[in-house]
This record gives C-alpha cells, sequence and structure tokens, in this order.
C-alpha cells in the first residue's frame, strides 16, 4: 500500500470501529404495561360547577425505550367498553352514542411519533389518538418519570405520569356544548414491565 494511504486507511478503520461500539452501545429495551399499576383518567368540568371524572379500566400495550439514543416508541390500546365512572347510570350514557359509542368504536388507541428525553428520563411522547373512529395528533408531558428494579417481578420498571389536553369535538363527541367544556384532561399514569 502507497504510504500517502495509510494513514487514511487507519483513519477509516478507526472511524469504522468508532461507529460500531456507538451501536453497540445504544441498546433498546421492550417494556409491556402493567394493568395493575396503570391508569388511564379524564375530567371535564360540568356546567363551569364541579370536575366529573372518569376512568378505563382495561387497557395494553407496550413501550420501547433506547436511553442511549434517546429514542422510543409507544402503543397504548384502551378498551372503552370499560368506561367506570362509579356510577352504572353515567357510565352507560357515556359508553353510547352521545358520546364514545362504544359498541362502534370498542378501542382507542394512542401510537406515538417521538420522544424527548431530559437526561435519561422520558420528557414527552408526541403522537397520534384515535377515538371513534377519528385520529389527531397529541402530545403527552411527563410530569414525572422513573425505573426502578422490582423486588416482586425481579425486573425494570418504568414509568411516570403523564398529561395532556384533547378536544372532543374533534373526535365527534359534541354532546352538552358548551355546557360540557370541548377540553378534556386526560391523564395516563403508566408503569411498565422490561421484557
Amino acid at each position: 500500500m502507497n504510504n500517502l494511504f495509510k494513514p487514511l486507511a487507519t483513519l477509516a478503520l478507526v472511524a469504522g470501529l468508532s461507529g460500531v461500539a456507538n451501536v453497540a452501545q445504544a441498546e433498546s429495551a421492550t417494556y409491556m404495561i402493567d394493568p395493575t399499576h396503570t391508569f388511564v383518567t379524564w375530567e371535564a368540568k360540568h356546567f363551569g360547577t364541579s370536575t366529573s371524572h372518569g376512568r378505563f379500566d382495561k387497557k395494553s400495550g407496550s413501550i420501547t425505550i433506547d436511553k442511549t439514543a434517546k429514542t422510543g416508541k409507544a402503543e397504548i390500546t384502551i378498551d372503552m367498553k370499560s368506561m367506570n365512572t362509579g356510577v352504572a347510570p353515567f357510565d352507560k350514557h357515556l359508553s353510547g352514542d352521545d358520546f364514545f359509542s362504544a359498541e362502534k368504536f370498542p378501542e382507542a388507541k394512542f401510537v406515538s411519533t417521538g420522544f424527548k428525553f431530559d437526561g435519561e428520563k422520558v420528557s414527552e411522547v408526541a403522537g397520534n389518538l384515535t377515538l371513534k373512529g377519528k385520529t389527531n395528533p397529541v402530545v403527552l408531558k411527563a410530569t414525572g418519570f422513573g425505573c426502578y428494579d422490582s423486588p416482586y417481578l425481579k425486573r425494570e420498571v418504568c414509568g411516570g405520569d403523564f398529561e395532556t389536553s384533547i378536544v372532543r369535538s374533534q373526535y365527534g363527541v359534541s354532546y352538552g356544548l358548551p355546557g360540557i367544556p370541548d377540553n378534556i384532561r386526560l391523564v395516563i399514569q403508566i408503569e411498565a414491565i422490561k421484557q
């Protein structure tokens, strides 16, 4: 090999090995949602007085996080028939055609499009929420995020509290406007178990 090209070849080799090392360090992990420590709730003012609350008791999904590469993906499915306000007639009304049409649209789904990190902690997850057959972008902002080694499961668990505000009329849920506001606070408190 010509002496002029030896240094260039060496640099190329070092750069290539460095790239391989960086790829090896970037390590993604997949976590399955723990339904016993995951809560999906909503809040809405009722004619400017008290705040109505509800939750969905059945949810599933997975999250993949790469703390080194600062990337992730998430997919969460909510069973719309599992509405629970603690008041059976109210649940029935919310599940009916005035609101969520749960028989026709039994699932809502959030699919992420991007993660933001603050250090190793997830600070924001952008994505698309499909509800009642309509899809709109939402951004879930973290008000807390962390990971721990579960002494019971013998696995890492990651999770946090995330919230956003959705405009329900964008999903075809217009009943009761304007007495019941269009903006609904959605809170997802989630824990997921490393697989």
